[in-house]
């Protein structure tokens, strides 16, 4: 498919746990196309979390294959795999992962330092659009600690705009929030898709998986369902 962005094939993960060893995937195959919205879900231990550590390149599986944006991610050494991971994927956490006694733009900024591709004169630009688009503005010079959590989760997700990538991968986002600001965010990423932006999201929460497009769950180690979704509004 041409509009296929990313494309995993046979996956397997198996971790060594002593004498034992665990297998986290058991050959999974999963494509998403630009553009879509999922949300991954399954129990403590399904394998959706090592999906996502793979997905974002902090982890390699140990056979099958990973194919994002065209480029085979296993063919890559460890310099090429983190310059690809900063070109063409944002990260939103459950606890933001902030520098709290450093500003809001100083914490936007961060990814930009380190991709050298895009010149010290447009990092400044882009960090005041991103934090503009997450109505962040009045808030620009606060220390992140000065904010409230859903204030600290939009630095998040701005910090995760400014390299332009084709993927958000969100790793229980909501997980801290209220209900309130839960559905806020989920809003933000769901103005963030209708922009173009591929988001794949993980989640125990049916609710949340409900902003989603598309949701599947995992189940020891493989895909039990796959199902297309009306998002929620």
């Amino acid at each position: 498919m041409m509009n296929t962005l990313i494309e995993i094939k046979n996956l397997v993960k198996t971790y060594d746990s002593g004498e034992v060893q665990v297998q986290a995937l058991k050959g999974v195959n999963l494509s998403i196309p630009k553009g879509d919205f999922v949300a991954i879900m399954g129990a403590s231990g399904s394998g959706k979390s090592t999906l996502m550590n793979i997905l974002g390149c902090l982890d390699i599986p140990t056979s099958g294959d990973y194919i994002l944006d065209g480029v085979e991610v296993k063919s890559m050494n460890r310099n090429e795999l983190a310059e690809f991971r900063n070109k063409k994927l944002g990260f939103v956490f459950q606890s933001f992962n902030l520098l709290t006694r450093t500003s809001v733009i100083d914490n936007v900024m961060l990814p930009l330092l380190y991709n050298k591709t895009i010149p010290e004169s447009e990092r400044a630009e882009r960090c005041h659009k991103a934090i503009d688009m997450l109505g962040l503005t009045s808030r620009a010079k606060h220390y992140s600690n000065q904010l409230s959590g859903g204030q600290q989760q939009r630095v998040a997700i701005a910090r995760s705009l400014v390299g332009n990538p084709l993927v958000i991968l969100a790793d229980e986002p909501t997980g801290n929030l209220d209900t309130t600001t839960s559905n806020e965010v989920m809003a933000i990423f769901q103005n963030l898709n209708e922009k173009g932006i591929t988001i794949v999201l993980v989640t125990h929460e049916p609710d949340i998986a409900a902003f989603a497009k598309r949701k599947v769950v995992f189940k020891d180690g493989n895909i039990i369902s796959d199902e297309l979704l009306t998002p929620k509004s």
